[in-house]
This record gives structure tokens, sequence and C-alpha cells, in this order.
């Protein structure tokens, strides 16, 4: 008996999950586009408001040089944007590569914090003193931005509701090994498809840590980043939405960066995402439910939202509950004497699961999307990252269980600059080789120690 009602209880809750996906990839492939979502493209290079742009950075040396690069050739007006580079107490020369652009243009400064380390959102907290711009963008050290990428991101903000942007975050170096492959996939899934249809359905898009931004008064009423947890980008998207604030997905604004090519490096990575999202469950959760102004489904999803990293977990519980039903003979709730019932139920936890960040239809129709079939073939490889994340997860819950003191440790992702240039986003810059390429700014040595060939294969230069 008690097996069957944990049954019952896991299958409820992926079935949510399963119809989530599907509610999601059926909207981006075949929903009619919410025309009032969109109607700031309408004033794209039209509306420029004063942006300040933060780039947190802590040992980024092979990266960090090209990033300030790009922001001198960004299509924005200089007089209207201003970069500010937080060295986070590095010890190589990330600060020094920092205050020489600081030195040659005025509109990039460098502020140091040599007892730094401790983490992105002190870093961020810090930088934003030095910020007056009305709106304000994130960017991590490894990413490369589109030319007109400010342009597109500040768009959203001519509506007084818009609180916070996201931008879509395409691999730069897919081809470097079979977990940059992984990555990439799940990226397609969650940004191309999960994060559109978010946008499309009127729910609530994420912001994600990067290639995104805020309204200035809006980060202050909500006292910005909280440096006590892990993933403090969804801490921040929940806080605004709790205060009223919409958020909004852009998916022609894309950075590309440097995804982790080892496991020990993906597991890291994933063992910070999952144990700082189940930070902002137990924190928030109560709260979405309770919001006032928040319709049903934006309460449901928002909450689905917060609960995914617990979902990989409930897979490892159904499937010890599967093997458990199977030897001790139990019936199912259904009063079916079949033993067999207990294979169908796992085999619909596993689909509606498998990779839960990126699953198999999503990716699949994200790929086709972005006319990116030859990957396809890697979506097997998606079964072996999620069982890597059923154990990753696991040990998150468990470490944040036992740590009462709040006191969690920030990962940072090492980056060693070893891209491979090829530009392959949707929208990417290139040398004329990409969908109606025609221009010259391919990614030519994107990082200090690439070997960046120049070729953009994305659908448009900027």
């Amino acid at each position: 008996m008690i097996l069957t009602i944990i049954t019952f209880v896991l299958f409820l809750a992926m079935i949510a999950y399963m119809l989530r996906h599907l509610l999601f990839t059926y909207s981006v492939l075949f929903g009619k586009s919410q025309s009032f979502i969109k109607s700031f493209k309408r004033v794209t290079g039209v509306f420029m408001p004063k942006v300040s742009v933060l780039i947190p950075a802590h040992n980024e040396e092979f990266v960090i040089g090209n990033l300030l690069q790009r922001m001198t050739e960004l299509t924005y007006p200089k007089n209207k944007l201003e970069v500010i580079l937080v060295d986070d107490g590095s010890t190589d020369t990330t600060g020094q590569i920092a205050d020489d652009y600081a030195r040659n243009f005025n509109f990039i400064k460098a502020v140091h914090r040599p007892n730094g380390g401790g983490g992105k959102p002190a870093a961020l907290n810090d930088g934003i003193k030095f910020a007056s711009g009305e709106i304000i963008l994130t960017f991590d050290a490894d990413y490369y931005p589109q030319l007109d990428i400010v342009e597109k991101l500040v768009a959203p903000f001519v509506d007084p509701e818009v609180g916070a942007v996201q931008g879509r975050v395409t691999v730069l170096n897919e081809e470097d090994s079979l977990v940059s492959k992984i990555v990439t996939l799940e990226r397609i899934g969650g940004y191309r498809i999960d994060q559109e249809a978010r946008d499309e359905l009127v729910l609530i898009p994420q912001y994600g840590g990067t290639v995104g931004g805020f309204r200035r008064d809006a980060l202050d009423k909500v006292g910005g980043w909280d440096r006590n947890m892990l993933t403090e980008d969804t801490d921040l998207t929940v806080k605004l939405v709790l205060k009223g604030y919409q958020v909004r997905y852009v998916n022609d604004a894309e950075a590309y960066e440097e995804a982790v090519t080892t496991w020990r490096a993906y597991w890291n990575q994933r063992y910070r995402w999952a144990k700082g999202h189940m930070q902002v469950a137990m924190k928030h959760l109560k709260n979405v439910v309770k919001a006032p102004f928040l319709s049903r489904y934006e309460k449901a999803e928002l909450s689905l939202l917060l609960c995914i990293y617990f979902m990989p977990i409930l897979v490892l519980i159904a499937w010890g509950v599967g093997v458990a039903s199977y030897v001790t003979n139990e019936e199912t709730f259904l009063s079916l004497n079949i033993r067999s019932y207990y294979f169908f139920t796992l085999s619909v936890f596993t689909y509606s699961t498998v990779g839960n960040f990126a699953p198999f239809f999503e990716v699949g129709s994200g790929a086709y999307l972005d006319d990116r079939k030859r990957l396809l073939w890697m979506l097997p490889a998606l079964t072996f990252a999620f069982l890597i994340m059923a154990f990753c997860c696991t040990k998150a819950l468990v470490d944040l269980s036992l740590t009462r003191n709040g006191n969690h440790k920030w990962n940072h992702t090492h980056h060693n600059g070893n891209g491979n240039g090829n530009g392959n986003g949707h929208n990417g810059n290139g040398n004329g080789n990409g969908h109606n390429g025609n221009g010259n700014n391919g990614f030519n040595g994107f990082y200090m120690n690439g070997n960046g060939n120049g070729n953009g294969n994305g659908r448009s230069t900027h």
C-alpha cells in the first residue's frame, strides 16, 4: 500500500512535467505569436536609455580581454554606455587587462576587490555602486555578444512594467568534447523552446545570470543580489516577479559562451545550480503560491521551475519504488494485477524527465528550428547526462539539508580559452558563411589562446 501511494504521487509529478514540456514545445512550433509581447521590437535601436554593463571576473585572463574588446565594438552609443569590470580578487592578470582597457576607453571602468573571490553576487553588488545607468546589463567574462545586443536587450524596457530581460545563450565551443555537445543540446532546449514558450504564453521567463539585465530602480527595490544564494539569478527573478514586475525574453539577442568540457566541471557547475535552485525554492515557493497578482498558470509554472532540480531525485526514488514493488508483488493503485504497470510508470518517469533541462522532444524541436539537424544524433547522450544529474541533485539536497549556517561555497567555473571560434549560433556573426551572412565580424581569435577561424554559421550578421 505504501509503495502504491508513493507511486501515485510520483506519477502525478512526472505527468505535470511531461505536460509542461509538451505544452512548451507545441507553443513554439505551432502556437500563434502574441504580437503585443514582441511589440518592443519596433523600438529596437530607437529606445536608448543610459546603460551600465557589469562584468564580474575572477581569474579570467584567458577570456576577459576579448570580451572587453567586444565592448568597444558594440554599436550602442558610447555616450550612453558604461562598462564596469569587477575584478573579484583575481590572482592572475585579469585586473591588469581591465586597467589597460580603462585607460584607453573612457566608458570602461575597472573596479578591484582585493579581498574578493567570494562569489558573483558579492562582486555584482559592489560593481553596481559605480553604475549610473537606468538599465543594468550583466555578462559573464567568457561570453562574446552580438554587436547590437544592447539595443535588443534594452528594447523591452520601453514597457514600464518590465523589470528584467533575458537574452539567448549559445555554446561556442561545442566541438571540444562530448560534454560540450551535451551542454549545447541543453542550451538549445532551455532557450529556444523553454524560454521562448514562457514568453509567448505570457508566463515568466527566467533571468539566467548573464546576457540579460534589469531596470535599476527595480533592482534597488528588491535589495540587489543575495550573496547567500548560489543561484542569485533565479532568486532575483522571483524577487522581481513578487514585486509585480514582468520578465521578458529576447531570442534574437545572442551571446556565445565557453561551455564546460569535462564531466568533473559539468558535475561542479550543475551541483551549484541544483543546490542554488533548491535554496530559492525553499525561500520563495510559499510566497509564490500566495502571490495575489499572479495567475494560476503563472503560479503553477513558476513552482514547477523552482522545483525542477528535485525531479531527478524523484526519478531516482521512482526507480527504487519500481524495483521494490516488483520484488514485493504489490498491486497498483488501479488494482491491476500486473507488475508490468510499474515498468510502464517507470517509462513515463524516464521519458518525461530525462534531461528535464533539455528533454528529447524539446531539444529535437529546438535543433529543427535552429536548422541544427546534425546535432540530433547526440540526443541519446542526454540519458547519460540525466543519470549523472540524478546523483548530483541528490548530493546537492543532502548537503543543503546538512548546511544549517547558510555558508555555501561558490565553485568558480574555470575558463581556459580553448573555444574554436566557429560562431554556430542562430543569429551568429560570420564572414559570409552562414545563412545570409555577408559581414566581416567573425570570431577571429575569440579567446586569448583560441584558434578561431571566423566562420559564422548563424542566420544573420550584425
